[in-house]
């Protein structure tokens, strides 16, 4: 390995330890490759020359740290992304989780909400909501505090009506938001039953008995170690026979806890969770 990029990976494996021993947060089995590359980007959207020199800044100095975090996270999302995902949701899905006195949904990792918003939307439209809770985590608060406003650009809107005809929805999208200037605001009564929060998938524990648990394209930026814990945790927060719904390029097939699961729809990564003893 070359010398340069091998003290960088110590480098970047001092920062990560750091960061967790000072603000809690765990990156440290994060998959590497996605890692340095946003590390990188950061050391050249902040002007600072070394990895050592983020990590020096990120200790001694709290905004410093809030400027990396947000610019750490993940914010690839969007109004029913993958309509399929939210077509098979309501015409497979729904059916089973309709017979329930009350439904809970944990959304995990849910970036700035838009696809908690449309999974809200959905389950109006099937008249489902009003017994449903949605509870949409994520670890970052600056994000978090963007979900709970709902505000978006107008000009997304557009494509995300476009997915959401798609994903078959019913009614006319712009039912959803009332428009002002360059943004649009999400409806009061979409946010009625959701509980936004902070949680930490890397460092927190199981969340309730849900009926459904939302996790899209997030395990991808794990490594496998990471991978098996917070599936772990997903399973135990599960109910028997609920569901556990992944991203398009996630799987469970080489997770621990395979066996527990079996798929429900293949091609969108929803899998029902068939309970166990090991709870």
């Amino acid at each position: 390995m070359d010398e340069n990029i091998e003290n960088q990976n110590i480098e970047i494996t001092l920062l990560l330890e750091a960061i967790y021993l000072k603000y809690g947060y765990d990156f440290r089995d994060y998959a590497k490759s996605s890692i340095k590359r946003r590390v990188m980007r950061f050391m050249s959207l902040s002007r600072t020359n070394t990895i050592s020199e983020i990590q020096h800044k990120l200790i001694y100095d709290k905004d410093f740290f809030k400027r990396f975090l947000l610019d750490f996270s993940i914010h690839v999302t969007e109004m029913f992304r993958d309509p399929s995902f939210y077509k098979i949701i309501k015409e497979k899905v729904i059916p089973l989780l309709r017979p329930l006195p009350f439904i809970k949904i944990w959304h995990a990792g849910c970036s700035t909400g838009e696809e908690v918003y449309s999974m809200a939307i959905l389950l109006k439209e099937e008249n489902l909501y009003e017994k449903t809770r949605i509870y949409a985590t994520d670890f970052n608060e600056s994000v978090i505090n963007k979900a709970k406003e709902g505000i978006y650009p107008l000009d997304k809107m557009k494509d995300y009506s476009y997915n959401y005809q798609k994903a078959g929805g019913t009614s006319d999208f712009e039912l959803y938001y009332t428009s002002s200037y360059e943004f649009v605001l999400m409806k009061k009564f979409l946010k009625e039953n959701i509980v936004f929060a902070d949680h930490n998938l890397a460092t927190d524990s199981i969340f309730g008995e849900m009926n459904m648990i939302i996790c899209r394209n997030v395990l991808i930026y794990f490594n496998k170690n990471l991978q098996n814990k917070v599936i772990k945790l997903f399973r135990d927060s599960l109910c028997e026979g609920g569901f556990l719904c992944l991203g398009t390029k996630e799987s469970l097939i080489f997770s621990k806890y395979v066996n527990e699961f079996e798929e429900f729809a293949s091609k969108e990564k929803i899998y029902l969770y068939k309970g166990s003893h090991y709870r």
